[in-house]
This record gives C-alpha cells, structure tokens and sequence, in this order.
C-alpha cells in the first residue's frame, strides 16, 4: 500500500512512485543516519534513486543525509525538482573523472554518473570510457578513504555482449563476445571494466560491493531526445503522431520502469548477497513492435496506430531476436514489478503531461 507524506519531488507521479517503493517490506533501517552519495543525480535512475531516500526519510524518519554529485547543481535542481525546503539533500559540485574532496565521509555510494545516450558513445567515446573507468577508480578509493564505504555500480546488460541464443533469457554469467576494435564499445568495455575493477576493490580492500545491471529503462526523467526506441514512442504519443518504425520491429528487449527497476536495485543492495544482478523485468520482454503497440493503447483517445517505413519487409518478423535480462536472481529477494509496463507507460506519458501543464 502506498505511503501518505512522501514529498520527494514536486512531480505527483513521482512521489506515488516513491511511495510504493518504500512501502516495500526491506530492511530500510540498515540506511538509518547514512551518508548515502549519488553521482549522476540528475539522470533518471539515479535521480529515483535519490527521491528514494528523501522518501525514506519522510515515511521512515531515517535521518538519511544525501550528497548528490552534478557537475551543473542549477541545472541538476531544476531536473530533480525536489521541493526547495529540503535540507537532506545536498548538491555536491563535481566530476568523477577527477578526485573529489567531500566534507564528510560517506556510508554509502551509489554510482550512476556515465554518459548513457547512444549518440554520445558515438560522438565521444573517449569521453565515454573515461567517465566509466577512471570515474569507478575515483569512486572507490573514496570508498576506501571513508572506511570501506558500500559500493552499488549502475551497470548495464550491454556487459553481456553478443548472445549466441537470441530466444533466452541471459543469466548473470552469460558473457559474450564484443568487438573491442570498434570504438562503439566504449560504453560496452567501459562498464566492463567498472565491474573488474569494482571487484578487485573488494577483493584487495574488503569495499562492499553490489553491481546492478539495468535493462532498458523508461519512465519519468526520460528525454525525449534521448535516442533510444523508448524515448522516440513517447515523444510521437505526445505530439499526436503515429510511430513509424524505420524495420520490422523484431528486435526484443527488456523494458523495465523505473520504479521497478531502482526497487530491485534497493532489494539487491540491503537483502543481496550475490555480487551482480539483473535489474529487470522478465514480462517486459516484447519486441519493438510491441512496445509500439502498447504505447498506442496506453492514449486509445488518441487513435493512433504504427507504421513502418516505405521498404521496411514485415513479412521477415522474427519475434524471438534479442536480448532480454533473466531476473529470477533478483526475484529470488523477493523482488517482483509492482507497476509494470502497462501501467508504467501511462505514468511515463503522465509525467511528461503534468510537465506539460506546469511549465
């Protein structure tokens, strides 16, 4: 049942969201007085991440004091929208590239800072393995400086590679091949490497560890622009448009929302005591296509429906292509979607209205 009080965000969606994650039944007192750091405060799941313990601190009382890192606070308050009169959420100016020097030690760090948006691996992909190796080392030796502070790495399921079985669901041990000679797998190698590094802090300095490799996520702090199928529908079901898919569709991934997601997160991080997990939703495996299609019901008022682009072979759908993450680890915790993807893009093209609507 959802929790009254939760005041994370001035976005209604958002703090329904955050209400029922800390409604969940997890051992939230583990983070009661905690110094908790959040890099990437800003993007998406980490900003979920940090409504998440404001909330804590409404419904829970848990004296959770909050550092999030940006590198612009301005424009990171202004996307975060947390109410101004906040006093446990603190803005930290900084980049992880570079050494950070914090006023106080830290309990806990949750790293999400990593250039995510498929266009800026291409443009800038030394930019982009930088960010996600040298911003992992300057991470945990401040995990080391603080007395072993517990790490949490927002890692990706691009760590997988190329599958030989596009039909099955991947497990948290099936690494496949990546071609490390094409700059696109900064991003790939980039994550890769975050997480070897991450575990040979635990194994050389004790750093509690947890690597949570998300799926494809959506929900509310999802640009518009951000490049990626999800973000497209949704800008096409705002504007009133029909989705034109430029191929078949056939390709499947994992769509998670992001409630469901920084959740599991949380369960991995306070009940986990594997190194890594699938963040995910295994009834979230459709194709592009179907995402389309649910993200034309999700607005039925609207009467709009998918087309593909001049060309396009339909006739080829293969509906078993793709890369969906296996999450019975993490629902092994306990862990299970409370939103969905039904419900999920509705509160996705919701929070985009009521943004829409206050501006």
């Amino acid at each position: 049942m959802p929790i009254d009080g939760i005041r994370s965000a001035t976005s209604a969606i958002v703090n329904q969201d955050i209400s029922e994650i800390v409604a969940l039944d997890l051992p939230w007192d583990k983070l009661a007085g905690k110094t908790v750091l959040v890099t990437g405060a800003a993007g998406m799941i980490p900003a979920y991440a940090v409504y998440t313990l404001l909330g804590l601190n409404d419904a829970h009382a848990l004296g959770i004091t909050v550092l999030g890192l940006v590198r612009d606070p301005d424009r990171a308050r202004a996307a975060l929208a947390v109410p101004a009169d906040r006093t446990d959420l603190v803005l930290v100016k900084g980049d992880v590239r570079n050494p950070l020097a914090l006023e106080r030690p830290i309990d806990v760090v949750i790293h999400g800072a990593s250039p995510a948006r498929p266009a800026l691996h291409a443009q800038s992909p030394v930019d982009t393995i930088r960010a996600n190796v040298q911003g992992a080392f300057t991470l945990l030796d401040l995990c080391v400086e603080s007395g072993n502070a517990h790490f949490v790495l927002m890692s990706s399921s691009e760590v997988y590679g190329q599958q030989a079985d596009d039909a099955a669901l991947v497990t948290e041990d099936s690494y496949g091949a990546v071609d490390i000679l094409n700059p696109r797998a900064c991003y790939t190698e980039g994550k890769r490497a975050a997480e070897t590094i991450s575990v040979s802090y635990r194994a050389q300095h004790g750093i509690p560890l947890t690597i949570a490799r998300f799926g494809h996520i959506y929900g509310p702090g999802m640009a518009l622009d951000d490049g990626r199928v999800q973000a497209d529908f949704a800008a096409d079901i705002l504007a009133g448009r029909d989705i034109t898919l430029n191929s078949d569709g056939s390709a499947r991934r994992t769509y998670t929302y992001v409630a469901d997601a920084v959740a599991g997160m949380f369960y991995a991080l306070l009940v986990g005591e594997d190194t890594a997990y699938n963040i995910a939703d295994r009834d979230g495996f459709v194709s592009i296509r179907e995402l389309a299609e649910a993200f034309t019901k999700a607005r039925p008022e609207l009467d709009l429906n998918v087309r593909f682009s001049e060309g396009v072979d339909v006739s080829r759908f293969n509906p078993v292509k793709g890369l969906g993450l296996d999450d019975s680890r993490l629902r092994g915790l306990g862990w299970s979607p409370s939103v969905g993807l039904a419900s999920g893009l509705d509160r996705t093209l919701a929070w985009h209205e009521e943004r829409a609507l206050t501006a």
